[in-house]
């Protein structure tokens, strides 16, 4: 690899020149970061020491979680601590690294949502065989299927950025390592690894989201018969993980699924599915959930009150 390569770090060049901006990201970003792992991190906790860990949506929320902490962590620190200093360097392996993290962990949150996806179809469009179809073997087949999916995802994105060879100028016009800013500044013709990247990641963005479009024109389509209550029910529950899905695959699906270039409006669509879409999945699903708010005020008042019961 070094003979192919003639660097040993990066210059990640971030959001913006400007201090002032600069100060302003940095203050909004730790906020967000913050609210995302506080608002995670009570969703884990609630599911987990609840008996909604029992039914398979909670059980998918949980993992949805845990990948959305994953996921984030994997770049906004990285950024955080960028908006502090001054030259914002990063090594050759961290970038493999960094690059690595993301094609695992963004995959496996997209197999995650896919399979909730499934599961609201099931419990809306075959509700007298839920219990059969969504048992809990079932749905951690689903999880370890999400897991290889995600291998299956980010090895070949890593194997492509390793093969890359780096003889020149070392600035990445991103906040962190992407596929399509490292081609940009690779000493070699990039057409076909560009090719692949774009089938790797963009045409697997479109069809996970085409899936999951249908899947929600069967259960509209199913609703019909249901009643007024009914509708209202299923529709408040599947309504946030459509918002969820939304906030997540349109910027992926616009940065991906193009020819392999860059475009300075890249970095704020990828703040959508990098940070803004993982800090909004706790209140997207807790405050269309009655039955998750209901869980979470009751496990932290029994967190709560055992802890003064003890002092």
């Amino acid at each position: 690899m070094e003979s192919q390569r003639n660097i040993s770090e990066f210059i990640l060049l971030g959001l913006s020149y400007d201090q002032s901006t600069q100060t302003f990201c940095f203050v909004l970003f730790v906020f967000c970061y913050v609210a995302l792992l506080v608002g995670n991190l009570l969703i884990l906790i609630s599911i987990r020491s609840s008996r909604l860990y029992n039914q398979p949506m909670y059980y998918f929320l949980s993992h949805l979680s845990s990948m959305d902490i994953c996921y984030t962590s994997s770049v906004t620190p990285k950024l955080i601590a960028d908006l502090l200093g001054g030259t914002k360097t990063i090594s050759y392996g961290s970038c493999m690294l960094q690059l690595f993290a993301m094609y695992f962990f963004g995959p496996i949150e997209v197999f995650i949502l896919t399979a909730m996806a499934f599961d609201c179809y099931v419990a809306i469009c075959k509700p007298l065989h839920y219990i059969i179809i969504m048992n809990r073997t079932k749905c951690d087949l689903l999880l370890l299927a999400a897991w290889a999916g995600g291998a299956v995802h980010s090895f070949p994105q890593l194997s492509m950025a390793v093969q890359l060879p780096f003889c020149g100028p070392n600035e990445i016009h991103h906040y962190f390592c992407d596929i399509f800013p490292l081609l940009k500044i690779a000493c070699t013709d990039t057409y076909i690894i560009g090719a692949l990247g774009v089938a790797n990641s963009g045409i697997f963005s479109l069809v996970a989201f085409v899936v999951l479009f249908v899947s929600y024109v069967f259960i509209l389509f199913t609703l019909r018969n249901h009643s007024a209550e009914g509708r209202r029910k299923a529709l408040s529950t599947c309504g946030s993980h459509i918002t969820v899905v939304i906030l997540f695959f349109v910027p992926t699906i616009f940065i991906y699924l193009r020819p392999p270039t860059t475009f300075p409006e890249d970095k704020i669509f990828a703040l959508f599915y990098t940070i803004i879409a993982p800090m909004f999945n706790p209140l997207i699903y807790t405050l269309r959930n009655t039955e998750m708010k209901n869980t979470m005020r009751k496990v932290w008042c029994q967190i709560l009150f055992s802890k003064e019961a003890h002092n």
